[in-house]
């Protein structure tokens, strides 16, 4: 059954003439002209700065409050030659964000250890024993926390105590108290004037470097790429500027750790875009710290032994195969836990916590609901959060840390650690909040179409022209369309486990193939529906050959959808709770939106009964199985010759036994035994034999009468119409008949 993700919203904005003829002249098309006007591009100056951003359009990291403080204390501690650490995370932003900070430091001959926290040991953010270890066994004087930070107190306050202090570079969201550190520098730093508040954590990092070096340190940026997209994070603004000369140093990287790892994972620096790193670079480098030491990520990201650093990146793209069979695993265990609750609550003792964010999105994804997982150990749960835009989960639970052991993060992506047994408290305070706050947990994620678009005009050339916008990702999303009216010429399940689906379509005379991702079950559904879709355009290079494809996004049909289940053997993507119509009357109320008509009414009762049912309901799907147990349609309701070949027969036998001989009689007249049966009982309702005690004699003086007076026979031929009818024509006459009565 195709059911949308998403409520679909089409962008009607229409750009001015005055636009387009701007857009024109930098040799773009009509469709990219909509697309920008659609993107708030509506000025020469706003086109001219979207389409060839500047390192010189970056803002002045000393607009960052205490970024001076800062600077000046780094300084002082190279100057002392002090031993600072770089204190980081686990993930690929906070893996590049450390790489940055430590190539800054080096480059002004600091002395710096770098240390990522083991998520199993140390968990996020500064941790107090850690800090101790350092501070008193490695004499650290200087900590710079980098993509952490803001939620550290305990950590940081010892640190100050001793004499060390702590600079925190962070973005992830601010507590109502800030620690007290030495300095914070934080785009969203309430007494700060930072004009873009949407830098990663390796931005941030990368603002320090320009502020300390002086300069803009541009070789830096294919590392700041690499950890903005991995976070997700906007790519407008600075950032659009940050990321789009970084895929170009990508490309050309020096990094000997970026070129082994690129090799083992089978990309061409050539193809590298932003959907590179966010589907093949940013997850190897997220696998490590989801399952192992995060800290072989620095060697390879700023050494320079080839033997090395190799060797890293061929375990780290072994991590992550081993994190792809751990989340498949796990993901099947939490399905199972799935219930009706706004918030789902998914915990197991001795799950991987360093995957549960992963799993979290996928089930996010796959029901609409905000979901928390959790991994149980002596009574502590520990894990991650993935929420929609209507339900800020970090807000939720801000105001009530006193539940919480550890917290942090954004609206729409959290990391906590609470006792299992303040689960219930922690639930109320949520179905608390949804309350108060009047959320609409029901209502889907928007997605918004910028165009509808003809097969004819996705073209290569198409695509060429839409690159200009890139890099695309979060506020600038890949270009979405809508494709209708077309035909489906072939569906398909496709890789493993036929997980995939693979569509061929045509519009007019255009042809073109379409992948949706994790929808290989719906193969039938797709070729008989043709709904509506929501997709991007992609290039398929195949045996030197190079076309348009087309990912599907979403896919949702108008009305009810009506699926042809007559000549199917496999079944199984009939959805569980749906209502099955069968010729014995149901003694329960309809509560599903999908219907099943298993068998073909054997009777006007059961027409009618079926009639009212669909005519009262608004069912999303229905499925007709049509299953016939005597298809009279195929045998006919007996002809005139028929009849009284049957009757010449019987008439030379005093005594017939229809018990035993019937069977033998039909394969003697040739005909079918469901119509003899049938025949038998007209014959009987005529008067023309009677039966008695299985043996039927012929009524020698019975009246005349026509065949068609018999009440048997006419019902006989009404079936036979009803019965041809649900068998043969196509399913939407069936519905509109059905639906009109």
């Amino acid at each position: 059954m195709i059911t949308p993700t998403y409520d679909w919203q089409i962008n009607t904005d229409e750009p001015s003439d005055d636009f387009v003829k701007l857009v024109k002249k930098q040799k773009l098309d009509d469709l990219s002209a909509r697309l920008l006007w659609k993107r708030q591009v509506r000025t020469e100056e706003d086109l001219t700065t979207f389409l060839n951003p500047s390192l010189e359009n970056l803002h002045d990291p000393f607009l960052f409050y205490s970024m001076s403080r800062a600077v000046e204390r780094i300084r002082q501690a190279v100057a002392n030659q002090e031993i600072i650490l770089i204190y980081g995370d686990y993930d690929a932003d906070g893996m590049t964000s450390a790489s940055i900070m430590k190539t800054a430091l080096d480059e002004i001959g600091a002395e710096s250890l770098v240390y990522l926290p083991n998520r199993f040991t140390d968990g996020y953010g500064p941790n107090l024993d850690v800090y101790k270890y350092f501070i008193e066994n490695e004499g650290v004087g200087l900590i710079i926390t980098v993509d952490n930070g803001v939620a550290g107190h305990e950590a940081v306050a010892y640190a100050q105590e001793s004499g060390c202090d702590v600079i925190i570079t962070d973005h992830h969201s601010l507590p109502e108290t800030l620690p007290d550190a030495y300095a914070i520098i934080h785009p969203e730093h309430p007494d700060g004037q930072y004009p873009f508040k949407e830098l990663a954590g390796c931005g941030v990092a990368f603002k320090v470097a320009c502020a300390l070096l002086e300069y803009v340190p541009s070789e830096m940026l294919d590392l700041v790429a690499i950890g903005t997209i991995a976070d997700m994070m906007s790519l407008t603004d600075e950032n659009r500027v940050l990321v789009k000369f970084g895929l170009e140093i990508l490309k050309n990287t020096e990094r000997i750790g970026l070129e082994a790892l690129l090799k083992v994972a089978g990309i061409e620096s050539s193809d590298i875009t932003e959907e590179t790193i966010g589907f093949q670079i940013a997850p190897r480098l997220n696998a490590l710290g989801r399952i192992d030491d995060p800290n072989p990520a620095i060697e390879l990201l700023t050494g320079w032994d080839e033997d090395e650093t190799r060797q890293i990146a061929e375990m780290i793209d072994q991590k992550n195969v081993e994190r792809k069979t751990i989340v498949a695993e796990m993901m099947q265990e939490a399905e199972s836990q799935l219930d009706d609750s706004p918030v789902q609550f998914i915990y197991q003792t001795g799950w991987n916590p360093g995957v549960l964010g992963i799993i979290a999105g996928q089930l996010l994804q796959k029901t609409g609901k905000p979901i928390v997982m959790l991994s149980e150990e002596n009574g502590i749960l520990k894990g991650s959060a993935r929420s929609i835009p209507a339900f800020n989960i970090f807000e939720a639970l801000t105001h009530h840390r006193d539940l919480l052991l550890a917290f942090g993060g954004h609206a729409q992506a959290a990391g906590m650690t609470f006792e299992l047994a303040k689960l219930p408290e922690i639930k109320a305070v949520i179905a608390d909040f949804i309350k108060q706050n009047k959320i609409d947990m029901s209502e889907k994620n928007t997605l918004i179409l910028d165009d509808e678009i003809a097969l004819s005009d996705m073209t290569l050339e198409t695509i060429k022209s839409l690159s200009q916008l890139a890099p695309f990702g979060q506020e600038n999303p890949k270009p979405q369309f809508l494709v209708s009216g077309y035909q489906v010429i072939q569906s398909r399940a496709m890789g493993q486990q036929n997980a995939h689906l693979k569509l061929k379509i045509q519009q007019d005379k255009t042809q073109l193939e379409a992948i949706y991702f994790g929808h290989g079950q719906e193969t039938l559904d797709f070729e008989q529906t043709a709904p509506d879709l929501a997709v991007t355009l992609s290039v398929n290079t195949w045996n030197g050959n190079t076309s348009v494809q087309l990912m599907i996004i979403d896919a949702r049909v108008e009305g009810s959808q009506l699926i042809d289940l007559r000549n199917q053997q496999n079944q199984t993507q009939i959805p569980e709770n749906a209502f099955i119509f069968t010729n014995e009357p149901e003694n329960h109320a309809i509560m599903s939106e999908v219907l099943v008509i298993a068998e073909t009414p054997n009777d006007t009762d059961a027409l009618a009964r079926l009639e009212k049912i669909v005519a009262e309901h608004d069912f999303t799907a229905i499925y007709f199985q049509n299953q016939i147990k005597q298809a009279y349609y195929l045998t006919g309701g007996g002809t005139r010759d028929q009849f009284a070949k049957f009757y010449k027969t019987i008439y030379q036998y005093p005594e017939f036994d229809v018990r035993y001989k019937l069977k033998n009689l039909a394969e003697f007249l040739n005909i079918p035994d469901i119509l003899l049966v049938k025949m038998v009982q007209i014959f009987e309702e005529l008067a023309f034999v009677t039966i008695k005690d299985g043996l039927m004699t012929v009524n020698q003086s019975a009246a005349k009468r026509e065949i068609s007076e018999s009440q048997i026979y006419q019902a006989l031929q009404e079936l036979v119409k009803l019965q041809a009818f649900f068998a043969l024509s196509p399913v939407s006459d069936i519905y509109h008949k059905l639906k009109e009565n």
